[in-house]
């Protein structure tokens, strides 16, 4: 198989901008379109090329990166040149559900194209900061054509077969990072409000975050088992949740997610009880 040395980017948000700059930046040629000509303009700026319209973008190489903001998006942007489609590779790093990237391959394929789905794990739109990569899921022969071309976006982990394999994998990860980020801004909001700095709290934050991957190995290891708790842990859990709680209400801090918190360790003491044996939140979570 030949090198392939140019690509075509359909979607300039933050992370369509980002893919962009990381192709050029590695000597490949991009081709781009995007409903607004303003982020175009600037990615001409930088050395790509414009597209005018949907078909022209796919016309313009073999293989197509889709950056939108959701795979009803794809609908919208590639049913506008389906005759085009054929002999074509959409690999589609957008967000969404697993379902809907399964339907999404299958749509993409019907039209005559081969498909890859990815889920970009990335610090914000740094897809060049050492943490960030991409799931990727989908054929293997498909995605081993075209794994060198995409690989100046961030380090590949392949998954498996099946389409919707780089989202599960994805949104799994975000289950944790949406929690974190707003139960940190929590903790913030009360440092600030009880009239302390945040750059005093921000290495203790850091020292505490150190801990976290002992916590992940421990509650891996315990949802394996069936879930982590006694109903003493359990209990322990609710009143430190209401200790959380009170901290934030008496500075005038919102208390919602500490709430929806307690919620779930007061579900598993209930359940606990009713059932005479401990079961555990990842019990309530999974529906057991």
């Amino acid at each position: 198989m030949s090198e392939q040395t140019s690509v075509s980017v359909v979607g300039l948000g933050p992370m369509g901008q980002a893919m962009v700059r990381a192709f050029l930046d590695t000597g490949i040629e991009v081709t781009v379109w995007n409903r607004g000509t303003e982020k175009v303009d600037a990615m001409v700026e930088l050395g790509a090329k414009r597209a005018a319209t949907v078909a022209e973008a796919l016309e313009a190489n073999a293989v197509t990166v889709l950056s939108l903001t959701h795979y009803a998006a794809m609908y919208d942007v590639l049913g506008q040149a389906t005759d085009h489609l054929p002999g074509k590779v959409i690999a589609n790093l957008s967000s969404d559900s697993p379902e809907n990237a399964r339907r999404g391959a299958e749509w993409v394929r019907s039209h005559g194209a081969e498909f890859i789905s990815g889920g970009v794990m990335s610090a914000g739109d740094n897809i060049a900061h050492p943490a960030s990569y991409i799931f990727y899921s989908g054929p293997k022969e498909v995605f081993d054509a075209h794994a060198e071309l995409l690989r100046p976006l961030s380090p590949q982990e392949y998954l498996g077969a099946d389409d919707g394999l780089a989202q599960v994998f994805y949104q799994a990860g975000l289950v944790m990072f949406h929690p974190w980020m707003l139960a940190f801004d929590q903790a913030l909001a009360v440092i600030e409000k009880s009239g302390h700095s945040i750059d005093q709290f921000l290495p203790f934050a850091l020292r505490f975050a150190a801990a976290y991957p002992y916590f992940i190995e421990e509650f891996a290891a315990a949802a394996k088992a069936g879930g982590w708790g006694t109903l003493a842990s359990l209990r322990m859990m609710d009143a430190g949740a209401q200790h959380i709680i009170d901290a934030s209400e008496e500075v005038g801090v919102d208390a919602t997610l500490s709430h929806a918190s307690q919620g779930l360790w007061r579900r598993a003491i209930a359940a606990s009880e009713q059932a005479g044996k401990v079961v555990p939140v990842y019990r309530i979570f999974t529906g057991q």
